[in-house]
């Protein structure tokens, strides 16, 4: 097919060959040998009168117009995909859709675990892929990769539309038998004890430890730092240590697991968590009823995910 003489076929390999920016990668995504993709790029310099990817080094570089190029591309390609080929499923339990889930794994466990068992008994058909967010989580949104991100306000691209799923707090979990705390704990006594922390990213800079350093201008004495959220008790067990974390995850190990929850010694800022998505996926039905599913059971008064 062809528009204004642009074969639409060619928007498919410009958008992977501006990802990956590497004619071997790009082969091996579309399926093509190495020559045929070089062709392909040939016939898209022709029409775009432009080099499009040139050599710098051992690397493919963008050209200015390539990088102007890219969003546009991506977002044609999703209207294509969200509004012309899909096709309509007008009853939730025959859907196969498959769904491509950005969240933390302290978001899989309080949220998805239940999510997920509800919808199975509406929707058996439908699929589920959740992915850990990382250094990419926010281009992966931007490009489509993901249906779905749900994550605190500050990653939340301003350009895409977003919706508060949930507020948490925060509290203090120390193991059970730890003798030296009550039931209340001082903010001398909790600067003082050694922590248990998660950090991600390059900085590996916990996201509470920039709030007490603006607040009080001092920081946690961390012993232990961990990259997920789930490990966070599991380390606190057995030590004399302290891990601030979730309310909701919190609650879901002190049931299995010999765990004192403490209210922190000063007030912590309530953190939210949004949902977000592509704008190209504003209008779609499917999308729009996993949403819906979601704040359903995240705030209904009986939900597990509340209590």
């Amino acid at each position: 097919m062809r528009f204004k003489h642009l074969d639409l076929n060619l928007l498919v390999a410009l958008d992977v060959l501006l990802e990956e920016q590497n004619i071997t990668r790009a082969a091996a995504r579309l399926h093509m040998t190495q020559s045929a993709t070089s062709g392909v790029l040939g016939r898209l310099r022709t029409y775009f009168e432009d080099d499009l990817l040139v050599q710098v080094g051992r690397k493919m570089m963008p050209t200015p117009l390539a990088k102007e190029l890219e969003i546009p591309v991506r977002e044609v390609l999703l209207k294509i995909q969200t509004s012309i080929t899909a096709k309509p499923v007008y009853d939730i339990a025959e859907s196969k859709r498959h769904f491509r889930i950005m969240a933390s794994d302290y978001l899989i466990s309080v949220v998805f675990a239940e999510v997920i068992r509800e919808i199975n008994q509406e929707a058996p058909l439908m699929t589920f892929e959740l992915i850990s967010p990382g250094e990419t989580a926010v281009e992966m949104l931007m490009r489509g990769e993901v249906d779905l991100m749900i994550a605190p306000e500050h990653y939340i691209v301003k350009e895409h539309p977003s919706e508060l799923l949930f507020e948490e707090q925060h509290v203090c979990v120390v193991w059970a038998d730890n003798n030296s705390i009550g039931e209340r704990i001082t903010l001398e006594q909790y600067l003082d004890m050694g922590h248990v922390g998660v950090a991600f990213g390059r900085s590996r800079t916990p996201g509470i430890e920039e709030w007490f350093m603006s607040q009080y201008g001092c920081k946690r004495r961390l012993e232990v730092i961990t990259h997920d959220f789930n490990t966070l008790p599991q380390l606190v067990v057995g030590t004399q240590r302290i891990a601030t974390m979730h309310s909701r995850l919190a609650r879901l190990y002190a049931r299995n697991l010999p765990l004192r929850i403490l209210p922190p010694p000063v007030e912590l800022p309530a953190m939210q968590e949004y949902m977000s998505w592509h704008r190209s996926l504003d209008r779609d039905p499917m999308l729009r009823w996993l949403r819906q599913k979601l704040a359903q059971i995240v705030q209904r008064p009986d939900s597990p995910v509340l209590a």
